[in-house]
C-alpha cells in the first residue's frame, strides 16, 4: 500500500507543480489573455480536486487500519486542503486590495471608469489572483512531496 500512496502523492504533486509553473508564466504576463487565465483556473481546479481525492484516499486507508510509521504523514497529506482554502480567501481579498489601491469603493465603480482603465483594473486583479493561487499550488506540491517521503509503513 505504501507504494500506491507514494505514487498518488507524486502524481498530485506533479499536477500541482505544473499548475504552479503555468500560473507563474501567466502571472508574468502584463495582461494575461482571457484564454490563458481560463486554462489556469481549469488546471488549478483539477489540481485542487486531485488533492482532495488524495486526502479522501488517505482517510479511507486510515479507516481501514493502514497507519504510517510517522504520524506527521497525516499533516503533510491533509494540509494541502487547508492551504487551498486559505489561498482562496487571500484570492478574494486581493481584488479588494487592487480596488483600494485605486481608491475605488467597489466593483461597480470600475464600471464607471473609461474602458481602457476598466481593462487595466481587471487585468491587475486577474494577475494578482493568479499569482496567489500559483503560489498555493507550489506549497501544495511541496507538502505532497513531504507526504510521499513520510508514507512509510502504510
Amino acid at each position: 500500500m505504501q507504494a500506491t500512496v507514494e505514487v498518488a502523492a507524486y502524481v498530485v504533486c506533479a499536477l500541482n507543480t505544473v499548475v504552479a509553473i503555468y500560473g507563474g508564466w501567466v502571472w508574468r504576463q502584463l495582461a494575461p489573455s482571457e484564454q490563458q487565465a481560463r486554462r489556469f483556473w481549469l488546471a488549478l481546479r483539477a489540481a485542487q480536486a486531485a488533492a482532495l481525492a488524495f486526502a479522501i484516499f488517505i482517510g479511507v486507508l486510515a479507516l481501514a487500519g493502514h497507519k504510517p510509521q510517522e504520524s506527521l504523514f497525516y499533516l503533510y497529506a491533509l494540509l494541502p486542503l487547508a492551504v487551498a482554502f486559505i489561498a482562496e480567501q487571500l484570492r478574494i481579498t486581493s481584488a479588494q486590495t487592487i480596488l483600494d489601491q485605486r481608491a475605488l469603493p467597489d466593483a461597480q465603480a470600475v464600471g464607471a471608469l473609461p474602458k481602457e482603465q476598466q481593462l487595466e483594473v481587471v487585468a491587475e486583479i486577474v494577475r494578482r489572483e493568479v499569482g496567489v493561487m500559483a503560489l498555493s499550488a507550489l506549497v501544495v506540491a511541496f507538502l505532497l512531496l513531504r507526504a510521499a517521503a513520510t508514507a512509510h509503513g502504510l
